[in-house]
Protein backbone atom coordinates (compact mmCIF):
# COMPACT_ATOMS: atom_id res chain seq x y z
CA UNK A 1 0.00 0.00 0.00
CA UNK A 2 1.48 2.99 -0.88
CA UNK A 3 0.62 5.73 1.87
CA UNK A 4 1.26 8.47 0.45
CA UNK A 5 -1.36 8.12 -1.61
CA UNK A 6 -3.36 6.96 0.81
CA UNK A 7 -3.06 9.74 3.53
CA UNK A 8 -5.65 11.91 2.65
CA UNK A 9 -8.53 9.71 3.02
CA UNK A 10 -6.97 8.63 6.33
CA UNK A 11 -7.13 12.22 7.51
CA UNK A 12 -10.93 12.71 6.28
CA UNK A 13 -12.02 9.42 7.98
CA UNK A 14 -10.38 10.48 11.49
CA UNK A 15 -11.40 13.37 10.87
CA UNK A 16 -14.95 12.62 10.83
CA UNK A 17 -14.49 9.96 13.88
CA UNK A 18 -13.10 12.33 16.09
CA UNK A 19 -15.47 14.82 15.04
CA UNK A 20 -18.72 12.28 15.97
CA UNK A 21 -16.72 10.90 18.82
CA UNK A 22 -16.59 14.37 20.47
CA UNK A 23 -19.78 16.03 19.53
CA UNK A 24 -21.09 17.73 22.80
CA UNK A 25 -25.20 16.37 21.74
CA UNK A 26 -25.63 17.15 25.53
CA UNK A 27 -24.92 20.97 25.04
CA UNK A 28 -28.37 22.48 24.19
CA UNK A 29 -26.76 25.15 22.47
CA UNK A 30 -25.05 22.83 19.89
CA UNK A 31 -28.43 20.85 19.55
CA UNK A 32 -30.39 24.16 18.64
CA UNK A 33 -27.39 25.27 16.28
CA UNK A 34 -27.54 21.62 14.51
CA UNK A 35 -31.76 22.19 14.49
CA UNK A 36 -31.57 25.60 13.15
CA UNK A 37 -29.17 24.31 10.38
CA UNK A 38 -32.01 21.50 9.34
CA UNK A 39 -34.45 24.43 9.47
CA UNK A 40 -32.52 26.68 7.25
CA UNK A 41 -31.95 24.13 5.11
CA UNK A 42 -36.06 23.36 4.57
CA UNK A 43 -36.62 26.36 3.71
CA UNK A 44 -34.65 26.97 1.61
CA UNK A 45 -35.50 23.66 -0.15
CA UNK A 46 -39.28 24.44 -0.20
CA UNK A 47 -39.25 28.50 -0.97
CA UNK A 48 -36.54 28.67 -3.03
CA UNK A 49 -34.62 25.87 -4.97
CA UNK A 50 -38.06 24.77 -7.08
CA UNK A 51 -38.99 28.05 -8.12
CA UNK A 52 -36.02 30.47 -8.32
CA UNK A 53 -32.92 28.38 -8.65
CA UNK A 54 -34.43 25.47 -11.08
CA UNK A 55 -35.19 28.34 -13.60
CA UNK A 56 -32.28 30.30 -13.33
CA UNK A 57 -30.31 27.36 -14.15
CA UNK A 58 -32.10 27.24 -17.25
CA UNK A 59 -31.68 30.86 -17.82
CA UNK A 60 -27.54 30.14 -17.19
CA UNK A 61 -27.76 27.46 -19.60
CA UNK A 62 -29.33 29.46 -22.78
CA UNK A 63 -26.74 32.05 -21.79
CA UNK A 64 -23.79 29.48 -21.80
CA UNK A 65 -25.30 27.53 -25.13
CA UNK A 66 -26.56 30.38 -27.40
CA UNK A 67 -24.43 33.87 -26.44
CA UNK A 68 -20.95 33.74 -27.67
CA UNK A 69 -18.53 34.68 -25.43
CA UNK A 70 -16.22 35.68 -28.00
CA UNK A 71 -18.67 38.45 -29.43
CA UNK A 72 -18.79 39.88 -25.92
CA UNK A 73 -14.97 39.44 -25.37
CA UNK A 74 -14.27 40.97 -28.68
CA UNK A 75 -15.27 44.89 -27.44
CA UNK A 76 -12.66 45.15 -24.71
CA UNK A 77 -9.77 46.22 -27.19
CA UNK A 78 -7.23 48.54 -26.19
CA UNK A 79 -8.13 49.91 -29.71
CA UNK A 80 -12.37 50.16 -28.76
CA UNK A 81 -13.65 53.52 -27.93
CA UNK A 82 -13.27 53.77 -24.05
CA UNK A 83 -17.65 53.98 -23.82
CA UNK A 84 -17.74 50.72 -25.79
CA UNK A 85 -15.41 49.08 -24.27
CA UNK A 86 -16.15 50.17 -20.49
CA UNK A 87 -20.30 49.63 -20.98
CA UNK A 88 -19.43 45.77 -22.45
CA UNK A 89 -17.14 45.14 -19.89
CA UNK A 90 -19.24 46.07 -16.93
CA UNK A 91 -22.73 44.39 -17.64
CA UNK A 92 -21.17 41.11 -19.21
CA UNK A 93 -21.32 39.29 -15.79
CA UNK A 94 -24.80 39.01 -16.51
CA UNK A 95 -24.50 37.95 -19.82
CA UNK A 96 -21.35 35.36 -19.46
CA UNK A 97 -23.23 34.11 -16.24
CA UNK A 98 -19.56 33.14 -15.16
CA UNK A 99 -17.94 32.82 -10.96
CA UNK A 100 -14.96 33.86 -9.59
CA UNK A 101 -12.90 30.64 -11.05
CA UNK A 102 -14.05 30.51 -14.58
CA UNK A 103 -13.49 34.45 -15.03
CA UNK A 104 -9.80 34.03 -14.40
CA UNK A 105 -9.03 31.91 -18.12
CA UNK A 106 -10.93 34.12 -19.57
CA UNK A 107 -9.67 37.61 -18.82
CA UNK A 108 -6.25 35.63 -18.58
CA UNK A 109 -6.75 35.17 -21.91
CA UNK A 110 -8.00 38.76 -23.18
CA UNK A 111 -5.16 40.02 -21.46
CA UNK A 112 -2.25 38.54 -22.99
CA UNK A 113 -4.39 39.12 -26.52
CA UNK A 114 -4.02 42.99 -26.13
CA UNK A 115 -6.98 43.75 -23.81
CA UNK A 116 -6.58 47.20 -22.57
CA UNK A 117 -5.82 46.77 -18.73
CA UNK A 118 -9.12 49.16 -17.77
CA UNK A 119 -11.56 47.03 -19.82
CA UNK A 120 -9.86 43.48 -18.64
CA UNK A 121 -9.99 44.63 -14.85
CA UNK A 122 -14.05 46.09 -15.08
CA UNK A 123 -14.45 42.34 -16.69
CA UNK A 124 -12.48 40.72 -14.38
CA UNK A 125 -14.55 42.45 -11.44
CA UNK A 126 -17.90 42.73 -12.85
CA UNK A 127 -18.16 39.39 -14.32
CA UNK A 128 -18.55 37.12 -10.53
CA UNK A 129 -20.00 40.15 -9.04
CA UNK A 130 -23.39 40.46 -11.46
CA UNK A 131 -23.45 36.72 -11.85
CA UNK A 132 -27.29 36.36 -12.78
CA UNK A 133 -27.84 33.24 -10.29
CA UNK A 134 -26.44 35.20 -7.44
CA UNK A 135 -28.64 38.51 -8.17
CA UNK A 136 -31.49 36.72 -8.73
CA UNK A 137 -31.19 35.16 -5.14
CA UNK A 138 -30.11 38.12 -3.71
CA UNK A 139 -33.08 40.04 -4.81
CA UNK A 140 -35.28 36.87 -3.44
CA UNK A 141 -33.79 36.16 -0.09
CA UNK A 142 -32.07 40.01 0.95
CA UNK A 143 -34.65 41.87 -0.50
CA UNK A 144 -34.57 43.83 -3.87
CA UNK A 145 -32.88 46.64 -1.99
CA UNK A 146 -30.01 44.87 -1.98
CA UNK A 147 -30.44 43.51 -4.86
CA UNK A 148 -30.61 46.29 -7.11
CA UNK A 149 -27.97 47.84 -5.01
CA UNK A 150 -25.46 44.82 -5.34
CA UNK A 151 -26.48 45.31 -9.16
CA UNK A 152 -25.68 49.08 -9.44
CA UNK A 153 -22.57 48.87 -6.94
CA UNK A 154 -20.95 46.23 -9.00
CA UNK A 155 -21.44 48.35 -12.91
CA UNK A 156 -20.13 51.38 -11.34
CA UNK A 157 -17.12 49.88 -9.53
CA UNK A 158 -16.15 48.00 -12.30
CA UNK A 159 -16.00 51.02 -14.45
CA UNK A 160 -14.16 53.45 -11.48
CA UNK A 161 -11.43 50.76 -10.89
CA UNK A 162 -10.98 49.87 -14.21
CA UNK A 163 -10.16 53.56 -15.09
CA UNK A 164 -8.30 53.89 -12.13
CA UNK A 165 -6.46 50.85 -13.19
CA UNK A 166 -6.12 52.70 -16.33
CA UNK A 167 -4.47 55.99 -15.38
CA UNK A 168 -2.20 54.38 -12.73
CA UNK A 169 -0.51 52.14 -15.42
CA UNK A 170 -0.89 54.91 -18.27
CA UNK A 171 2.29 54.81 -19.40
CA UNK A 172 2.15 51.17 -19.95
CA UNK A 173 -1.05 50.96 -21.20
CA UNK A 174 0.59 53.90 -24.16
CA UNK A 175 2.75 51.04 -25.27
CA UNK A 176 0.52 48.08 -25.54
CA UNK A 177 -2.32 50.73 -27.36
CA UNK A 178 -0.35 49.53 -30.62
CA UNK A 179 -1.36 45.76 -29.98
CA UNK A 180 -4.98 45.42 -30.41
CA UNK A 181 -7.67 42.95 -29.95
CA UNK A 182 -8.69 41.05 -32.49
CA UNK A 183 -10.50 38.33 -33.02
CA UNK A 184 -12.25 36.75 -35.77
CA UNK A 185 -15.67 37.58 -36.49
CA UNK A 186 -18.57 34.49 -35.87
CA UNK A 187 -21.52 33.82 -37.90
CA UNK A 188 -24.40 33.64 -35.71
CA UNK A 189 -26.37 30.40 -36.22
CA UNK A 190 -29.78 32.39 -35.73
CA UNK A 191 -30.98 36.11 -35.33
CA UNK A 192 -30.39 37.76 -32.08
CA UNK A 193 -33.84 38.63 -31.51
CA UNK A 194 -34.49 35.07 -31.70
CA UNK A 195 -31.85 34.62 -28.76
CA UNK A 196 -33.18 37.28 -26.76
CA UNK A 197 -36.66 36.60 -27.24
CA UNK A 198 -35.94 33.03 -25.60
CA UNK A 199 -34.01 34.26 -23.30
CA UNK A 200 -36.55 36.50 -22.30
CA UNK A 201 -39.77 34.23 -21.76
CA UNK A 202 -37.61 31.87 -19.45
CA UNK A 203 -36.91 35.61 -17.79
CA UNK A 204 -40.36 36.18 -17.20
CA UNK A 205 -41.40 32.57 -15.93
CA UNK A 206 -38.89 32.94 -13.33
CA UNK A 207 -40.16 36.45 -12.30
CA UNK A 208 -43.85 35.68 -12.28
CA UNK A 209 -43.30 31.78 -10.53
CA UNK A 210 -40.95 33.75 -7.59
CA UNK A 211 -43.45 36.67 -7.79
CA UNK A 212 -44.02 37.55 -3.48
CA UNK A 213 -47.18 38.26 -2.14
CA UNK A 214 -47.07 42.17 -1.46
CA UNK A 215 -47.58 44.63 1.53
CA UNK A 216 -50.77 46.01 -0.03
CA UNK A 217 -53.92 44.72 -1.45
CA UNK A 218 -53.45 47.51 -4.04
CA UNK A 219 -51.77 48.63 -6.80
CA UNK A 220 -49.58 46.73 -9.26
CA UNK A 221 -47.79 44.36 -7.93
CA UNK A 222 -51.04 43.09 -6.33
CA UNK A 223 -52.49 42.34 -9.29
CA UNK A 224 -49.51 41.07 -10.82
CA UNK A 225 -49.42 38.29 -7.67
CA UNK A 226 -53.09 37.67 -8.02
CA UNK A 227 -52.55 36.76 -12.13
CA UNK A 228 -49.01 35.56 -11.27
CA UNK A 229 -49.92 31.60 -12.11
CA UNK A 230 -51.84 32.84 -15.17
CA UNK A 231 -49.13 34.89 -16.32
CA UNK A 232 -46.32 32.03 -15.49
CA UNK A 233 -48.81 29.59 -17.93
CA UNK A 234 -48.66 32.38 -20.65
CA UNK A 235 -45.06 32.62 -20.93
CA UNK A 236 -44.97 28.78 -20.38
CA UNK A 237 -46.85 28.29 -23.93
CA UNK A 238 -44.67 30.73 -25.30
CA UNK A 239 -41.81 28.70 -24.22
CA UNK A 240 -43.50 26.24 -25.90
CA UNK A 241 -43.66 28.27 -29.22
CA UNK A 242 -39.80 29.09 -28.83
CA UNK A 243 -38.82 25.40 -28.33
CA UNK A 244 -40.79 24.60 -31.72
CA UNK A 245 -39.48 27.78 -33.89
CA UNK A 246 -36.37 28.92 -32.46
CA UNK A 247 -34.43 25.40 -30.79
CA UNK A 248 -36.26 23.37 -33.26
CA UNK A 249 -37.59 20.50 -31.48
CA UNK A 250 -41.10 18.67 -32.94
CA UNK A 251 -44.17 20.39 -32.48
CA UNK A 252 -45.04 16.40 -31.33
CA UNK A 253 -42.45 16.69 -28.82
CA UNK A 254 -43.67 19.68 -27.26
CA UNK A 255 -47.55 18.86 -27.68
CA UNK A 256 -47.01 15.79 -25.51
CA UNK A 257 -44.76 17.49 -22.70
CA UNK A 258 -47.69 20.78 -22.41
CA UNK A 259 -50.46 18.08 -22.26
CA UNK A 260 -48.49 16.19 -19.84
CA UNK A 261 -48.49 20.02 -17.71
CA UNK A 262 -52.26 20.26 -18.35
CA UNK A 263 -52.91 16.69 -17.41
CA UNK A 264 -51.06 17.66 -14.39
CA UNK A 265 -53.17 20.77 -13.19
CA UNK A 266 -56.44 19.26 -13.86
CA UNK A 267 -55.30 16.21 -10.90
CA UNK A 268 -53.80 19.22 -8.36
CA UNK A 269 -55.60 22.15 -9.48
CA UNK A 270 -54.99 23.88 -6.45
CA UNK A 271 -51.48 23.15 -6.01
CA UNK A 272 -49.27 24.95 -8.71
CA UNK A 273 -46.43 23.37 -7.59
CA UNK A 274 -47.62 20.12 -9.21
CA UNK A 275 -48.12 21.53 -12.41
CA UNK A 276 -44.59 23.61 -12.24
CA UNK A 277 -42.71 20.43 -11.02
CA UNK A 278 -44.03 18.32 -13.96
CA UNK A 279 -43.69 21.24 -16.37
CA UNK A 280 -39.69 21.05 -15.36
CA UNK A 281 -39.52 17.27 -15.47
CA UNK A 282 -41.25 17.37 -19.01
CA UNK A 283 -39.08 20.12 -20.17
CA UNK A 284 -36.07 18.40 -18.94
CA UNK A 285 -36.52 14.80 -20.53
CA UNK A 286 -37.58 17.07 -23.87
CA UNK A 287 -34.58 18.44 -24.03
CA UNK A 288 -32.23 15.44 -23.05
CA UNK A 289 -33.50 13.78 -26.12
CA UNK A 290 -34.33 16.55 -28.63
CA UNK A 291 -31.54 17.27 -31.17
CA UNK A 292 -27.68 18.35 -30.53
CA UNK A 293 -28.53 21.99 -29.39
CA UNK A 294 -31.11 21.41 -27.33
CA UNK A 295 -29.15 18.47 -25.35
CA UNK A 296 -26.22 21.01 -25.05
CA UNK A 297 -28.20 23.78 -23.21
CA UNK A 298 -29.66 20.97 -21.30
CA UNK A 299 -25.98 19.61 -20.19
CA UNK A 300 -24.87 23.49 -19.51
CA UNK A 301 -28.06 23.83 -17.13
CA UNK A 302 -27.39 20.70 -15.55
CA UNK A 303 -23.66 21.66 -15.16
CA UNK A 304 -24.66 24.62 -12.96
CA UNK A 305 -26.58 22.53 -10.99
CA UNK A 306 -23.99 20.06 -10.20
CA UNK A 307 -21.66 22.35 -9.52
CA UNK A 308 -23.70 25.02 -7.51
CA UNK A 309 -26.70 22.61 -5.79
CA UNK A 310 -23.98 20.85 -3.29
CA UNK A 311 -22.27 24.08 -2.48
CA UNK A 312 -25.00 26.24 -1.91
CA UNK A 313 -26.58 23.03 0.48
CA UNK A 314 -23.32 23.02 2.16
CA UNK A 315 -23.18 27.05 2.62
CA UNK A 316 -26.93 27.29 3.91
CA UNK A 317 -26.01 24.31 6.32
CA UNK A 318 -22.95 25.90 7.90
CA UNK A 319 -24.78 29.47 7.95
CA UNK A 320 -27.55 27.42 9.72
CA UNK A 321 -25.25 25.85 12.01
CA UNK A 322 -23.23 29.03 12.56
CA UNK A 323 -25.31 32.02 12.37
CA UNK A 324 -28.94 30.47 13.27
CA UNK A 325 -32.34 30.44 11.61
CA UNK A 326 -33.62 34.19 10.55
CA UNK A 327 -36.31 34.52 13.09
CA UNK A 328 -35.93 31.22 15.07
CA UNK A 329 -33.27 28.83 16.59
CA UNK A 330 -30.15 30.85 17.35
CA UNK A 331 -26.79 29.36 16.31
CA UNK A 332 -23.52 28.34 17.55
CA UNK A 333 -21.97 31.63 17.69
CA UNK A 334 -23.62 34.53 19.84
CA UNK A 335 -25.49 36.89 18.03
CA UNK A 336 -23.78 39.68 19.99
CA UNK A 337 -19.89 38.93 18.58
CA UNK A 338 -21.21 39.97 15.20
CA UNK A 339 -23.23 43.06 15.98
CA UNK A 340 -19.97 44.02 17.48
CA UNK A 341 -18.09 43.77 15.06
CA UNK A 342 -20.08 44.79 11.89
CA UNK A 343 -22.98 46.14 13.61
CA UNK A 344 -24.27 49.83 12.19
CA UNK A 345 -22.17 51.60 10.10
CA UNK A 346 -19.11 53.02 11.35
CA UNK A 347 -15.63 52.44 9.37
CA UNK A 348 -14.87 49.77 10.89
CA UNK A 349 -17.22 47.81 10.52
CA UNK A 350 -17.82 48.15 6.72
CA UNK A 351 -13.60 48.05 6.40
CA UNK A 352 -13.71 44.65 8.44
CA UNK A 353 -16.91 43.36 6.19
CA UNK A 354 -14.95 44.30 3.10
CA UNK A 355 -11.93 42.98 4.03
CA UNK A 356 -13.07 39.60 5.14
CA UNK A 357 -15.27 39.27 2.33
CA UNK A 358 -12.25 40.06 -0.16
CA UNK A 359 -10.22 36.83 1.31
CA UNK A 360 -12.80 34.59 2.17
CA UNK A 361 -13.63 32.09 -0.67
CA UNK A 362 -17.37 32.42 -1.59
CA UNK A 363 -18.90 29.57 -3.79
CA UNK A 364 -21.15 30.43 -6.09
CA UNK A 365 -23.77 32.03 -4.69
CA UNK A 366 -23.36 30.69 -1.11
CA UNK A 367 -22.86 34.10 -0.11
CA UNK A 368 -26.44 34.58 0.12
CA UNK A 369 -27.17 31.93 2.83
CA UNK A 370 -24.21 33.08 4.62
CA UNK A 371 -24.88 36.85 4.44
CA UNK A 372 -29.09 35.92 5.45
CA UNK A 373 -27.11 34.79 8.54
CA UNK A 374 -25.58 37.94 9.37
CA UNK A 375 -27.92 40.13 9.14
CA UNK A 376 -30.02 37.80 11.33
CA UNK A 377 -27.19 37.76 13.64
CA UNK A 378 -26.62 42.39 14.26
CA UNK A 379 -24.84 42.45 11.09
CA UNK A 380 -25.82 46.44 9.13
CA UNK A 381 -27.09 46.90 6.08
CA UNK A 382 -24.10 48.55 5.18
CA UNK A 383 -21.55 45.93 5.75
CA UNK A 384 -23.59 43.67 4.45
CA UNK A 385 -23.60 45.01 1.03
CA UNK A 386 -19.51 45.78 1.38
CA UNK A 387 -19.35 42.66 1.80
CA UNK A 388 -21.52 41.96 -1.06
CA UNK A 389 -18.90 43.96 -3.29
CA UNK A 390 -16.08 42.55 -2.22
CA UNK A 391 -16.62 39.02 -1.04
CA UNK A 392 -17.57 36.88 -4.52
CA UNK A 393 -15.25 38.65 -7.05
CA UNK A 394 -12.46 38.14 -5.09
CA UNK A 395 -10.63 35.49 -2.59
CA UNK A 396 -7.45 34.44 -1.51
CA UNK A 397 -6.90 31.83 -4.30
CA UNK A 398 -8.56 34.46 -7.07
CA UNK A 399 -5.36 36.73 -6.13
CA UNK A 400 -3.04 34.36 -6.76
CA UNK A 401 -4.03 33.53 -10.06
CA UNK A 402 -4.49 37.13 -11.08
CA UNK A 403 -1.03 37.98 -9.10
CA UNK A 404 0.34 35.14 -12.18
CA UNK A 405 -1.06 37.39 -14.94
CA UNK A 406 -0.84 41.18 -13.50
CA UNK A 407 1.98 40.84 -10.83
CA UNK A 408 2.04 41.73 -7.77
CA UNK A 409 2.24 45.56 -7.68
CA UNK A 410 -0.88 45.39 -9.83
CA UNK A 411 -2.91 42.70 -7.85
CA UNK A 412 -2.02 44.53 -4.51
CA UNK A 413 -3.43 48.22 -6.48
CA UNK A 414 -6.46 45.99 -7.68
CA UNK A 415 -7.36 44.45 -4.14
CA UNK A 416 -6.59 47.48 -2.41
CA UNK A 417 -9.31 49.66 -4.80
CA UNK A 418 -12.09 46.82 -4.27
CA UNK A 419 -11.72 47.33 -0.52
CA UNK A 420 -11.86 50.59 -0.34
CA UNK A 421 -14.70 51.22 -2.78
CA UNK A 422 -16.71 48.40 -0.87
CA UNK A 423 -15.97 50.46 2.35
CA UNK A 424 -17.51 53.77 0.97
CA UNK A 425 -20.32 51.98 -0.84
CA UNK A 426 -21.29 50.11 2.15
CA UNK A 427 -20.81 53.79 4.47
CA UNK A 428 -23.23 55.50 2.22
CA UNK A 429 -25.70 52.59 1.52
CA UNK A 430 -25.96 52.22 5.32
CA UNK A 431 -26.58 55.69 5.61
CA UNK A 432 -29.48 55.91 3.09
CA UNK A 433 -31.01 52.40 4.67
Amino acid sequence: MNWKEEYKPLLWISGFFILAYFMPLENPRFTESVMAALDLTRWYAQEHVLLCLVPAFFIAGVIAVFVSQAAVIKYFGAGTKKWISYAVASVSGTILAVCSCTILPLFSSIHKRGAGLGPGIAFLYSGPAINILAIILTARILGWKLGLARVIGAVVFSVIIGLLMHLIYRKEEAEKAAAQLSMPEEEEERPLWKTAAHFFILVFILIFATLAKPDSLDGVWAFLFEWKWILTAGFGLLLGWSLISIIKIKPLYVALAGGTVLISYFLAPHTALIPFSTGVVALTILLSTANDEAQLWMNESWGFAKDILPLLGAGVLVAGFLLGMPGGKQGIIPAHWISDLVGGNSVFANFFASVSGAFMYFATLTEVPILQGLIHSGMGQGPALALLLAGPALSLPNMLVIRGVLGTQKTVVYVSLVVVMATISGLIYGSLF
